[in-house]
């Protein structure tokens, strides 16, 4: 996979984090509406009924509060993931959904684990440890801004406050490493020079040709001709007026 398939920039970059973003408001609005409660679609761990919530959860939340902090991160993570990823976004996203939320189902409390925050520890391990696997310099500013913008979502991946799906932050940190290492082979390279090439003949660089093998400036490539050296001749008029 080339450069060409990253940092390319298209209409689904914008329009598919958009489109995700308007369907858990929609769902939101659905509820306050017509007065649903959708929270019992939620994952409840190691029940047979609770494995829909794998797949609905991240449409559900518990308030606008909650889902305005959803909100943001969301969007701008998915963005960035469909800009510099695209090849690999969907698959990122919908297996991200669907194995980490099965992995809160394994280690969950005993209650119904609703929110889209899970995505967006996956997408935050995800772009970080990506960047780093990459060495490819967009890619590891890519992991530092995240690390600046999100880092401290990382408290919360601990149980330290009650009513918090920690187990659903875990699992998302988890997936998202286990994602970058899985589609290691997908990184995009960094633009190697000429001389960078596995083919390229260093013998025949015009450049290199100047240096000898301990890197001094030769300056006569060609010690049995002797270079001409110009002569500056310097004159002086007086003047006799």
């Amino acid at each position: 996979m080339n450069n060409q398939d990253h940092f390319k920039f298209s209409t689904g970059v914008v329009a598919y984090p958009i489109s995700f973003v308007l369907i858990i408001w929609l769902v939101f609005w659905f509820e306050v509406r017509f007065g649903f409660d959708f929270n019992k679609f939620g994952v409840y761990p190691q029940t047979l009924k609770g494995l829909r919530g794998v797949v609905f959860s991240p449409f559900i939340h518990g308030s606008i509060q909650h889902l305005y902090h959803n909100t943001v991160p969301l969007f701008v993570l998915s963005m960035a993931l469909f800009y510099f990823y695209r090849p690999i976004a969907w698959k990122v996203l919908v297996f991200g959904i669907i194995v980490s939320g099965f992995l809160t189902w394994c280690i969950g409390r005993p209650s119904y684990h609703i929110g889209a925050s899970g995505i967006i520890y996956l997408l935050v391990s995800f772009i970080f440890f990506k960047g780093v696997f990459a060495k490819h310099y967009r890619l590891i500013a890519l992991s530092l801004l995240v690390v600046f913008l999100y880092g401290s979502l990382i408290w919360y991946a601990l149980p330290l406050e009650e009513g918090v799906s920690w187990e659903g932050h875990l699992s998302g940190l988890i997936t998202g490493l286990l994602f970058a290492l899985t589609f290691r082979k997908a990184i995009a390279k960094p633009k190697k020079y000429i001389w960078e090439q596995p083919d390229y003949n260093h013998d025949d660089d015009p450049f290199l040709k100047h240096f000898d093998e301990n890197g001094n400036f030769i300056e006569n490539l060609n010690p049995e001709i002797e270079q001409e050296q110009p002569t500056i001749k310097y004159t002086f008029k007086e003047n006799k007026e």
